[in-house]
């Protein structure tokens, strides 16, 4: 026995708590981490209630064609400009209501700078029509 050399084992890894390990690792991070949700447009819709009769003088159109271009009270304006144009149009009448309808082809980012630019243009009382 003296003669005989012992062989070295290598070291081993105890793998019996290894999936407790690993599904406790999982618990921790779907616990800690945090989605991120987009918050969509801020927009204050009013309370349900009756339906308002509105003089049509006081209504304008603002129509969003498939090819996003936009007719503001049957005009065609650039959007770009038509912050300015709903300026001086309230500025004519300030019981304006704008009401924004869009093609349903029509791409939803050119829906959102028509919104912008009323939003730049002060406007307050944006009615948003269904599409046909």
């Amino acid at each position: 026995m003296l003669g005989k050399k012992r062989r070295f084992r290598g070291g081993e890894i105890p793998t019996s708590s290894m999936a407790d390990i690993a599904f406790l690792l999982l618990i921790f991070f779907l616990v800690t981490t945090t989605i991120d949700m987009d918050k969509g447009l801020g927009m204050v819709l009013p309370a349900e209630g009756e339906e308002i009769e509105i003089n049509k003088k006081n209504i304008l159109n603002c129509l969003i064609n498939s090819s996003g271009k936009v007719l503001l009270g049957g005009d065609p304006v650039e959007i770009r400009n038509l912050s300015r144009t709903v300026r001086q149009k309230i500025a004519e009448n300030n019981k304006l209501v704008i009401s924004v309808k869009a093609h349903k082809a029509s791409t939803y980012k050119d829906y959102i700078r028509v919104i912008d630019q009323l939003k730049q243009a002060n406007a307050t009382r944006i009615s948003i029509a269904e599409s046909d």
